[in-house]
């Protein structure tokens, strides 16, 4: 008897190292997965600054180009009534001939 009850205190022995050695493995694994999701939420937040900015550029930019139109249309709209005035001109001097 005392054999059979070294043999299942060996067993049991084995069975807690294992135990032990699974429990170290998976706690490294658990420190590595969090390393990793700090890292990835760093780079999210990253990200998400980098759209932000984007997004302010890119509204920055639209003003931008509003106002680019709105000049090119005043530039345009005083050569017409410029032309328009130069026109009248004419009209007025070949009335007084």
């Amino acid at each position: 008897m005392a054999s059979e009850a070294d043999k299942l205190v060996q067993t049991l022995e084995t069975r807690i190292r294992q135990l032990i050695l699974q429990y170290k493995q998976l706690k490294a694994e658990n420190e590595s997965l969090y390393e990793m999701m700090d890292q990835q939420e760093t780079v999210i937040n990253a990200l998400k600054e980098e759209a932000k900015t984007l997004k302010a550029d890119y509204a920055d930019l639209k003003i931008a180009k509003m106002i680019e139109i709105g000049d090119n249309d005043i530039k345009d709209a005083r050569s017409r009534i410029s032309k328009l005035v130069r026109d009248v001109d004419k009209c007025i001097t070949l009335l007084k001939a």
